[in-house]
């Protein structure tokens, strides 16, 4: 399978509470005009991005039915789900934040629990 701009992310899968995300532009200048070098910006407690996958949530324990023995196992990991979603505006910390490099754009895989906010486009 070639990978091409429409299937690159299709292949990843994101694991457990974690989500991709791809950071947005951040703004070269302060708000009163003065340039910021890629050092400071990158060094922000806080970062911001979309959401672009994922995972499937907090796995949920399996009912311990001792009595229920005969009936075979069924292991089916259920899941709860996560808060974000595909296309989410999301304000995280760079503190929990992973940072990775795939097909030579950068990421950030993010536990949900440093997710601070989220902004969702609603359909209309």
């Amino acid at each position: 399978m070639k990978i091409t701009a429409d299937n690159k992310l299709k292949k990843l899968i994101v694991v457990g509470d974690r989500v991709l995300i791809k950071p947005t532009q951040q703004s070269e200048k302060t708000a009163s005009g003065l340039y910021l070098p890629p050092g400071v910006q990158e060094k922000e407690k806080i970062q911001s991005g979309y959401v672009i996958k994922v995972g499937p949530g907090y796995p949920l324990p399996l009912p311990a039915d001792e009595d229920d023995v005969w009936k075979g196992k069924e292991e089916q990991v259920k899941y709860l789900p996560l808060q974000s979603q595909e296309g989410d505006l999301a304000i995280f910390l760079q503190k929990g934040a992973i940072e990775v490099i795939y097909e030579n754009e950068k990421y950030f895989i993010v536990p949900q629990a440093s997710i601070l906010m989220l902004e969702r486009e609603e359909d209309l």
